[in-house]
């Protein structure tokens, strides 16, 4: 669904949109109450039996684009309540992160195989001879699965010529790695919050759009408005997703009319990622432990805490390119303000973490972002360029796509020890991310560094992003082309990463 415009991506749009421009306003919190009129406007309903309904799951919506948690629905609240306490620039998240709207969800089938119009009652009855619980039988003149029976094997789903019988499955539980969706009472879908690890793709699988990820949208407004410098540090599959027209330097000229002081691309933090990785891989493998995982997707990481414990060691230590970024901007002026901009929902977590708070201010997706340049009529085709990112190197920038991080660690192995054999296993998508760290617990990978990502695709397929997942990693090899420099041991910086490492 990623990249395909829909109702759902114009209502978020338009969610983050007026939640920016109100902030911009210096209205004050009051102005909330008349968002959802704003974006759900008229009498009568867009896709829902009710307009009243949709001004509900509107206001819901709100709250959580501003990082309030969901309103109880059994009593009376106002939309306004507890934002005088959240809408302050020093406000960060409160777990969990990804939430549902209970009366939003369609409460879609679980997983389940079901006979379509299709089954011609065919005498060879494949289905019913396959199915080992004899689950399957002919009623009215077609098959018939008994559900009480049945236990999913599709072995009938197969067997049938026709292909008559069809497999349905809750898409934000297909879509989570983790199996951290059930259902309530209603058969309404809830998450697990001790299994979920917010990587988002639940999110962005919802046909309804009823999964929805806090945001700080309000708060990093406040921020800048306050008259603090805000410095954006912006992760590298930024690159194409905000129209054709948003090259690097009209993107720095929109920032500042957003009200950022600086613009910084996170391709610096991969470039001291990749060195301080290398040397950590080195190091340690196999003297130490007998395989590496990457450091740098935060919700890979937390995956491995939760199913993996006594694994959790053999993660590298290094920094992610987030925050060495952060950090850097932090030594060179205490008192800015970071904004992390990426396609990444978990970095929201890592961003809260308390070794990390002072580093990292605020984080935004390219889909909130794209709602402040909404707000504030930032029309990319007609600005001008301003200077341009130029300091990362096509390694660093090669993070955003799924195989960047083990390739840019290889290759610099490789340039410093040419003859040195060095073996990677990747995955993608946390379901196979987790049969990576089965194979490797088992001793399957001894020797090997491991690249774990949580989104299928990469970080360009993050749950915050705006592009198809394709075309993004294209962009993402473009401008990996246009680096001027391709190693990280060419970078201006390649000395600092260790420094950064080691400072409280």
């Amino acid at each position: 669904m990623r990249g395909i415009p829909s109702l759902i991506t114009d209502i978020r749009k338009k969610v983050f949109t007026e939640v920016a421009r109100m902030a911009y306003s210096g209205e004050g919190i009051e102005a909330a109450s008349d968002l959802p009129y704003k974006i759900v406007p008229g009498d009568r309903p867009l896709h829902r039996e009710s307009i009243f309904l949709e001004r509900a799951i509107a206001k819901e919506r709100v709250r959580l684009a501003m990082g309030l948690s969901p309103l109880p629905v059994d009593s009376r609240h106002v939309i306004t309540e507890g934002m005088d306490a959240a809408a302050i620039a020093e406000q960060y998240y409160e777990p969990p992160l990804i939430n549902i709207v209970s009366y939003a969800c369609h409460a879609c089938p679980t997983n389940q195989y079901k006979v379509s119009n299709y089954c011609q009652n065919c005498l060879a009855r494949s289905c019913e001879k396959v199915c080992p619980k004899g689950a399957i039988s002919f009623r009215n003149n077609r098959s018939y699965i008994d559900l009480d029976k049945c236990i999913r094997c599709g072995k009938c789903a197969k067997a049938c010529p026709y292909n008559a019988i069809v497999h349905l499955e809750r898409p934000c539980a297909a879509a989570c790695g983790m199996d951290a969706i059930g259902s309530d009472e209603h058969g309404r879908a809830v998450i697990n919050q001790d299994k979920c690890v917010s990587c988002g793709q639940c999110l962005v699988s919802c046909p309804f759009g009823a999964i929805v990820d806090k945001g700080q949208i309000y708060q990093v407004i406040q921020s800048i408005l306050k008259g603090d410098k805000v410095i954006a540090i912006v992760a590298p599959a930024f690159i194409g997703q905000f129209g054709k027209h948003s090259t690097p330097g009209k993107f720095i000229s929109a920032m500042r009319m957003l009200g950022f002081d600086r613009v910084v691309e996170v391709a610096i933090g991969a470039d001291m990622c990749t060195i301080e990785e290398a040397e950590d891989f080195l190091e340690k493998v196999p003297a130490e432990q007998p395989y590496m995982a990457t450091s740098c997707c935060p919700a890979w990481h937390s995956m491995i805490e939760k199913l993996f414990p006594t694994e959790m060691r053999k993660i590298s230590m290094t920094l992610t390119p987030m925050v060495f970024t952060a950090r850097m901007m932090k030594k060179e002026d205490p008192d800015c303000k970071v904004v992390f901009v990426g396609p990444c929902a978990a970095k929201k977590l890592e961003a809260i973490r308390e070794d990390i708070r002072s580093d990292v201010d605020f984080v935004l997706t390219f889909e909130e972002l794209q709602g402040m340049f909404e707000a504030k009529e930032v029309n990319f085709e007609t600005i001008e360029d301003h200077d341009t990112l130029n300091e990362g190197t096509a390694a660093g920038r090669g993070f955003a796509v799924a195989g960047g991080v083990a390739q840019a660690v290889t290759d610099l192995v490789h340039q410093k020890h040419p003859d040195m054999e060095i073996h990677t296993a990747r995955a993608e998508g946390l379901r196979d991310c987790r049969k990576l760290m089965l194979m490797a617990k088992a001793g399957k990978y001894n020797g090997y560094l491991l690249e774990g990502m949580a989104c299928p695709g990469g970080c360009v397929a993050g749950a915050g992003t705006l592009l198809p997942v394709d075309l993004a990693a294209k962009v993402v090899g473009r401008y990996q082309s246009e680096a001027k420099t391709t190693s990280p041991m060419e970078s201006p910086y390649r000395d600092l990463g260790e420094k950064l490492e080691h400072e409280e």
